[in-house]
């Protein structure tokens, strides 16, 4: 099963755009998985295990580094132009 992943990301960091780069940089070492990145937010889509997975392992290190952040996701069944 396809999913697709819209995900927004808000630091507690004055300097903000370095954390986002980091995320983003991080979700696009995965193969496997289409990621687009727009001004507000960036979406990942593949096979449902996989972009869960992915999630699950790179949210937790991404607040290690970087402290305190809101993510807001919007999970979407399917496909999603790209």
């Amino acid at each position: 099963m396809i999913l697709t992943i819209e995900i927004s990301l808000y630091p507690n960091n004055e300097n903000f755009i370095p954390p986002i780069d980091s995320f983003i940089a991080r979700l696009n070492s995965y193969g496997g998985v289409k990621v687009k990145t727009f001004p507000t937010a960036t979406i990942v889509q593949g096979e449902y295990d996989l972009v869960m997975d992915i999630l699950k392992t790179e949210m937790k290190p991404h607040r290690e580094q970087h402290g305190m952040g809101v993510f807001l996701t919007k999970f979407i069944p399917g496909y999603e132009a790209l």
